[in-house]
């Protein structure tokens, strides 16, 4: 079943959009800024000891190990698709990736910031206005993607 080539670039772009949007949190969060891991069990995500800083750079490559798999899935859609003959369209393509960011970001913010607390953006006495500010980025983020996505729809005609 060949796919409607107005969604080609929208699916590939929305699985491509969650790898980014994890290699960032995890490239920059992480290891750049060292603000957090992805999980944070001692006390404001510092290692107590050597074998704490192991368990939470395992557990980073584990989250990074993830995304890099996404981002191969969601590449290889966009190969297929473009295979079958589907006309690509940056804009939708750039506009559903930043959906899949936005989405990725404000999923995983909830979940691991808010309900299970195994990580937050930064400790301290900034973590909650830091932890907000990153759900509303990535909402606002995700909404330029869906209107970009929306916005060039009717263009898309094979």
């Amino acid at each position: 079943m060949t796919p409607n080539s107005s969604d080609l670039p929208i699916r590939p772009g929305f699985v491509v959009g969650i790898a980014v949007a994890g290699f960032f949190d995890g490239v920059f969060l992480h290891q750049v800024l060292q603000w957090h891991h992805m999980i944070c069990i001692e006390t404001h995500c510092v290692a107590t000891s050597v074998a704490s800083l192991k368990r939470q750079t395992f557990t980073d490559g584990v989250f990074h190990a993830v995304m890099f798999v996404v981002l191969l899935v969601g590449l290889a859609m966009l190969t297929s698709a473009l295979a079958n003959g589907g006309r690509m369209v940056q804009r939708r393509f750039w506009g559903a990736l930043l959906f899949g960011a936005g989405v990725f970001n404000v999923i995983e913010g909830i979940v691991d910031h808010h309900i299970l607390q195994i990580h937050h953006v930064r400790f301290g006495p900034m973590q909650t206005p830091l932890d907000l500010g990153f759900l509303g980025v990535s909402a606002v983020i995700g909404v330029i993607g869906w209107r970009m996505t929306r916005a060039t729809a009717s263009t898309v005609r094979t």
